[in-house]
């Protein structure tokens, strides 16, 4: 370890000290939350493993580790993080991807000032083929401390977040952290098992010529993204007037690490697949906490419509659409949304454009 590396312990105590009456609470909290993350992905790098060595079912359960691993890596993950985080006195709920309720801490758990809602392994149908999958988390302060966190409690908007965060179990384990004051990232080092600021204070690139979309859902969009995503695949000699690289790796944390590191644009626009939901990824442990990181990084993050973490969540496990990214990027698209909902529709929507033999063939 050489000099000037800064543990995670390190950094936050020393960020509670620039906050005078701070009560060491919050430290604490990052670190039983720290503990989660690395048990996480210690379980997550055995893999397949886990199963064989049946650590991770009652009998039979143990047998298969084939399909079953996945649900079985969520499910313990989800164990880990209430685990780790019930006991510690900081909380005073948690809710979670994997669980319908609010989980009340068990009795003799001290109520603390704050609430956690997570979800625990994202990504996780890319188990099976050793893509990364993460851990995301956002923090809130419970509006009751000490009391038992009731769902209303929760539902509060992104801005009211005090902290977001999320882990990626790639090829190195990493940690991305914001508390409002820019986004730093953190590296396991498995030799001391300690998190060190490897990343700080990132910034996302204003310009991008990177998009990240789901192509197969082309004839469900909006002709806003429609357009957007049409002006990027004619590269130079379209409007835009330089080339982009398409990428999906359908793992949000790593789309969000990626365009932290260089840029780019993530879209999981609203679409027509089905009419009965509004968008494809939770506001409220998905979409809120990866919004404050990516606006903390000097991006933008929106449904389209509106700011994400303006939002007002009405349930526990709402769903919503998110365009996220370089800030320049983002902008256009919302203003392709504005512009197609004010019926002000521009000719590119009829122009050839649209009707060439490309992928995105509407006719």
């Amino acid at each position: 370890m050489h000099h000037g590396h800064k543990t995670l312990t390190r950094y936050t105590i020393e960020e509670e000290h620039k906050h005078p009456g701070a009560s060491g609470e919050f430290s604490g909290l990052l670190n039983s939350l720290a503990t989660a993350i690395k048990i996480i992905s210690n379980q997550v790098n055995k893999g397949a493993l886990v199963g064989v060595l049946g650590n991770a079912g009652e009998g039979d359960a143990s047998v298969n580790v084939q399909g079953e691993v996945q649900k079985k890596l969520d499910v313990m993950s989800n164990d880990v993080m209430l685990q780790e985080n019930e006991w510690s006195g900081h909380l005073s709920g948690m809710a979670s991807e994997e669980m319908e309720d609010v989980y009340v801490l068990p009795a003799h758990c001290k109520r603390g000032k704050y609430l956690l809602v997570f979800d625990p392994l994202d990504g996780s149908s890319n188990i099976d083929v050793n893509l990364t999958v993460g851990t995301i988390f956002s923090i809130l302060r419970a509006p009751h401390p000490g009391k038992d966190a009731s769902l209303e409690d929760f539902l509060q908007p992104g801005t009211q977040q005090v902290c977001a965060g999320l882990a990626l179990y790639g090829p190195s384990t990493m940690l991305v952290l914001t508390t409002g004051d820019g986004v730093d990232g953190f590296t396991l080092d498995r030799d001391i098992g300690a998190f060190i600021l490897t990343h700080p204070q990132m910034r996302i690139p204003q310009d991008a010529h990177e998009f990240a979309i789901n192509s197969s859902n082309a004839r469900f969009w909006e002709p806003p993204v429609k357009r957007y995503v049409e002006e990027c695949l004619a590269g130079k000699t379209g409007p835009r007037g330089k080339d982009f690289n398409m990428r999906w790796v359908a793992s949000l944390v790593a789309e969000t690490f990626r365009i932290l590191t260089r840029g780019g644009i993530f879209m999981y626009p609203k679409d027509s697949k089905d009419p009965s939901k509004a968008g494809r990824l939770r506001l409220m442990y998905e979409a809120n906490p990866i919004s404050f990181i990516i606006e903390q990084a000097g991006g933008a993050s929106t449904t389209g419509r509106q700011r994400v973490m303006d939002m007002v969540p009405a349930e526990l496990h709402q769903r919503v659409p998110l365009i996220f990214g370089s800030k320049n990027e983002v902008e256009r698209v919302a203003a392709y949304h504005a512009e197609y909902a004010s019926g002000k529709e521009p000719d590119t929507f009829n122009s050839p454009l649209f009707s060439t033999r490309s992928l995105f063939r509407t006719q």
